[in-house]
């Protein structure tokens, strides 16, 4: 009986997890400056005004703005970009295979920190910095790595069958893809599009360096320079990041059933 119940009880506990935060900072940031309570207790008189004074303090409007015109600019193209190549190196029969995706999978081990520099001059040199190609361009290739080897597992994963039918009903590689293989990549296409823009959402240090327009920074970096004003009050500062997340909760909420979907078949296959 007891091993039974200790899936549930596990899950329960990773719910816990991270519930409990959640709703520690929801409780924080309804909170009066001058009076908090400790833990989870619900204040008497919530402070909702707390959210729009983070809002207006911070220009919350314009780092939203920027955030989604930087993530829709990286999503779109990174996902075709992904695609294609994890097409290529999983279906195609290409002599270099083996060695491109080694170099790509290099990729998955570089950190953000090694290039920032590079990128600052490089960027400079181009007139791109305090643009928002200066966030979307290099993030693009950051993302190429993990996002080949998830579109080539998916390719690999499907029947030699329907590319071996394709074939033989004479397609051409672009049909073969687009016809055949596409119509099955929903869920995995979805997946890595949430991944993508959940990433280029949260970007924090690219954004901060290469833009030096505040109002044009991603929600957290501008949350980072709220964080240095505000240090002190704790409802602002935990209203100002439940701001920030709450578009992609909202997205991953709309998305769930996708997401689940993607994962799970990439676990099982």
């Amino acid at each position: 009986m007891l091993t039974r119940q200790l899936p549930r009880l596990a899950l329960l506990l990773a719910a816990a997890s991270v519930l409990l935060p959640f709703l520690a900072l929801v409780s924080a940031a309804l909170q009066p400056e001058t009076n908090l309570s400790p833990g989870l207790e619900w204040p008497s008189d919530p402070h909702w005004e707390n959210f729009a004074t983070a809002w207006s303090t911070a220009g919350f409007g314009a780092l939203l703005q920027s955030g989604a015109v930087i993530a829709l600019g990286v999503v779109p193209v990174a996902l075709v970009l992904a695609t294609l190549a994890g097409y290529g190196l999983s279906i195609m029969q290409l002599r270099v295979k083996g060695p491109l995706f080694a170099l790509l999978m290099l990729g998955m081990a570089l950190p953000y920190e090694a290039i920032v520099i590079p990128l600052y001059y490089d960027l400079r040199d181009l007139g791109l910095l305090n643009t928002y190609w200066a966030v979307i361009l290099p993030l693009i290739g950051l993302f190429m790595p993990f996002g080949v080897f998830w579109m080539r597992s998916h390719f690999d994963s499907l029947p030699k069958e329907l590319t071996e039918a394709a074939a033989m009903d004479g397609a051409s590689s672009w049909r073969t893809l687009t016809r055949v293989l596409l119509p099955t990549a929903g869920p995995a296409l979805t997946t890595l599009g949430l991944l993508y823009f959940m990433w280029a959402w949260n970007q924090f240090l690219l954004a901060l360096v290469l833009i030096q327009d505040p109002s044009m920074r991603t929600a957290p970096a501008g949350l980072g320079k709220f964080v240095q004003q505000f240090g002190k009050n704790i409802p602002l500062l935990s209203a100002g990041t439940l701001i920030v997340i709450a578009p992609i909760v909202l997205l991953y909420l709309f998305f769930q059933r996708h997401f689940i979907k993607g994962i799970l078949q990439g676990a099982v296959k």
